[in-house]
């Protein structure tokens, strides 16, 4: 479906609702919507436009756009949607430390956790050595994807609500652990009745730690890692998820003081405040020590007396109750009979030897193990009952109590009859009596001894509380055991199979961390198993050790990373055929287009072979300047080596000729030199041949040209035959000009 804004503005000639109501009136048709630059319509208000630098806007309303008659329903539609995708754009810009990945993002980290530290490295001198856990869960807050929700598997954002666990200081999406803790209840408390369900708190555990929160504790709300600000504001120059206020939370073990940093993720620091305290055994001089270490020894002999009220504590001050005294010494049993060598803190000790005395009949000895103290009146002595208790007599401790005949009437074992023999000694014997027996199960009954259990051949099949497999136990008493199968289900990781017994609800998370290693192996961050396929490998500051690719011994300098290393820029310095060294940059893998014979069989075909190979290029032309003088040696310019050979400069050659009048009139050009000793500007075989007349200026008197052609030196007489007449002009005669 089409917009309704792009319907409406599409061609002039299509209606909008109210001109023809407006054409009826009379009114004046209004004007085509105005054109931006180079004729286009523009944009309607309230549409989203795209700004010069890029970023998506929403374009000023002006007034209200106007659909289609039938069609507000969808235009509303359609603005919701493009408003939610506009304030999905703005949040995705702010989301998580994901796109934080440059070097101005390292340096802004940087910035924020000395902010973060200022006031607690106050108190410390700028000693930070404490501070090294609670720096590590703060830089995973900024690495890329070391944050993940163990119960999605799913990266946490700077703009999503979080929830901390206070055991292990895990981060849970506040969503994903609302829905982990209502499961937990549920399987929990669903196999009680109706009449105790809510009766008991029962608790639910933390998905990575295990430790167990009661059901009032389930988080409800977004809070920062402190608990003072509700829905933290996203700030990036802030921790992300953190109010920027100081955190205050109590030390654990607690000692008073409140931690000072600001809010921040993961545990608290060591209490770093003065305190002025002794040593454990209280000899020493009170000194001013870390909250956090207060406690501790002087190493002098502690000097407590022991347990055994002879000997003193010869251990170093410590902590705590004493050790027993590792002192030996020879000690006397209970009895007195007996002498060994025991340690000094056990001093009671009983010797083997029965007792042995004469007790007070006179007829009997004492058949204790040595004991302290009088052994006694005689056991036998007094009234004394006969074996079924029924009866009791008074004899001497030497006769022994007689039967009374009556029927022993005790109990037997299975707890229903009672024995039918006459009073005896010793055990009774087991239930003989036949009865009419029920299963276990309930299911089949049997005449049977009493004594004898009957358990039916009958297979229960009622399913165990996992709610997957039956019980399958024979004669169940409808009490049916767990379920004593292993789960075996994929967990979310897709690596590992839940190792727990078969229950009900969603696996527990995957325990396991994985490293991800940079290409050198060096630098490793652990992350939950499952993450280790989408998240990046972590920056490397090593240098890359791979050797080079190109032929030169070392290569540039830069950090280890995967894949190919970039190009080579360092010269090539290969000798070229001149003798000078390649200057331009390496050129051993360069880029080339592939121009391949392949055609392709129409637009929808995908080219099958790439279109740039690396490829090693010829060094170019040598292109070092060389002093390179004309053919006719008019001039001496730089050349590229490459093209360094004699030249034409385009003058003429303006070498002598022969004739000694005229120059050569020919472009610049070589000129071979008869004899060394030869005049540099003389004319030679290349050079033209002079074929002008000879202009050099005649005798006084003489009209005629010279008969040679141009000619060194001066010409010859002339010898042309003229008529000339005397002075009366009656004779003539023919003489020579000369």
């Amino acid at each position: 479906m089409e917009a309704p804004w792009r319907q409406g503005g599409r061609g002039r000639g299509r209606a909008r609702p109210g001109d023809e109501l407006a054409a009826r009136s009379g009114a004046a048709a209004r004007p085509p919507a105005p054109r931006g630059r180079g004729g286009a319509r523009a944009a309607p208000a309230g549409t989203i436009g795209q700004g010069a630098s890029g970023e998506c806007r929403v374009l000023p309303s002006t007034r209200a756009a106007r659909p289609r008659a039938g069609e507000p329903a969808k235009f509303d539609e359609i603005k919701k949607a493009n408003q939610a995708a506009a304030k999905k754009l703005v949040e995705d810009q702010l989301s998580s430390s994901s796109e934080d990945d440059d070097e101005d993002a390292e340096v802004k980290q940087g910035k924020i956790l000395d902010k973060t530290f200022t006031i607690y490295t106050s108190q410390t001198d700028g000693d930070a050595s404490e501070l090294e856990r609670t720096r590590q869960y703060m830089n995973e807050a900024f690495q890329s994807g070391a944050m993940t929700c163990l119960i999605c598997i799913a990266s946490v954002k700077r703009n999503q609500a979080v929830w901390s666990c206070c055991g292990c200081f895990c981060i849970f999406h506040l969503v994903c652990i609302q829905k982990w803790a209502k499961d937990s209840l549920f399987l929990v408390s669903s196999p009680l009745t109706d009449d105790d369900f809510g009766k008991k708190d029962y608790p639910w555990p933390c998905p990575k730690c295990r430790f167990e929160y009661k059901r009032s504790e389930t988080p409800s709300r977004y809070y920062c890692y402190c608990g003072k600000v509700e829905n933290p504001t996203v700030d990036p120059w802030l921790v992300p998820h953190s109010c920027g206020q100081i955190c205050e939370r109590e030390f654990k073990p607690s000692c008073g003081h409140k931690c000072l940093l600001l809010c921040h993720p993961g545990p608290c620091p060591p209490c770093p405040k003065m305190v002025t305290t002794t040593c454990h055994c209280k000899k020493a001089k009170p000194v001013p020590r870390r909250c956090s270490a207060k406690e501790w020894s002087c190493r002098l002999p502690c000097g407590r007396t022991l347990l055994c009220g002879q000997h003193a504590c010869e251990n170093p001050c410590h902590a705590g109750d004493c050790q027993p005294c590792p002192r030996v010494s020879k000690q006397r049993c209970v009895c007195g009979r007996q002498t060994a060598e025991r340690l000094c803190a056990s001093p009671q000790w009983q010797c083997d030897q029965v007792c042995g005395k004469c007790l007070p009949c006179g007829n009997h000895t004492c058949e204790q193990v040595c004991h302290a103290g009088p052994c006694g009146d005689c056991p036998r002595s007094g009234k004394r009952s006969c074996p079924c208790g029924k009866t009791k007599f008074t004899l001497p401790c030497t006769e022994d109590v007689p039967t009374c005949g009556d029927s022993c009437d005790k109990v037997l074992e299975c707890g229903i009859h009672k024995c039918s023999q006459r009073c005896h000694r010793g055990p009774c014997e087991i239930c003989r009596q036949e009865v009419e027996k029920q299963c276990r199960c309930g299911k089949h009954t049997k005449r049977m001894p009493c004594h004898k259990p009957y358990l039916c051949e009958t297979k229960c099949t009622k399913i165990r509380d996992c709610q997957k497999h039956q019980c399958r136990r024979k004669c169940c008493s409808g009490n049916c055991p767990p379920c004593d199968q292993v789960c075996g289900r994929t967990l979310g990781c897709r690596n590992h199979k839940c190792p727990s017994g078969c229950h009900r609800g969603s696996c527990n998370p995957c325990p396991e961390t994985v490293d991800v290693k940079c290409n050198c192996g060096k630098t490793v961050i652990k992350v939950p198993c499952g993450r280790e396929r989408t998240i990046r490998p972590p920056k490397c500051k090593q240098l890359c050790s791979r050797p080079p690719t190109c032929h030169h011994s070392t290569q540039e300098k830069h950090y280890c990373h995967f894949g190919r290393c970039p190009p080579c820029h360092q010269p090539c310095q290969k000798t070229l055929t001149c003798g000078h060294l390649c200057p331009v940059s390496c050129h051993d893998e360069a880029l080339v287009k592939q121009t391949g014979s392949h055609q392709s069989a129409g637009p929808w075909e995908q080219p099958s072979e790439p279109a740039f190979i690396q490829t090693a290029l010829p060094c170019p032309p040598c292109e070092v300047p060389i002093p390179v003088e004309c053919l006719g040696q008019h001039e001496v310019s730089p050349l590229p080596c490459h093209s360094a050979h004699p030249y034409s400069c385009k003058r003429f050659c303006g070498r002598l000729l022969d004739c000694q009048n005229h120059t050569c009139m020919k472009e610049c050009h070589h000129v071979t030199k008869l004899n060394s000793s030869a005049d540099g500007k003389k004319a030679g075989p290349e050079c033209s041949q002079c074929e002008e007349e000879c202009t050099k200026p005649r005798p006084a008197g003489c009209p005629h040209r010279c008969v040679l052609p141009c000619h060194p030196g001066d010409c010859p007489s002339c010898l042309q035959m003229v008529k000339i007449k005397c002075h009366c002009k009656l004779s003539v005669l023919y003489i020579e000009c000369l």
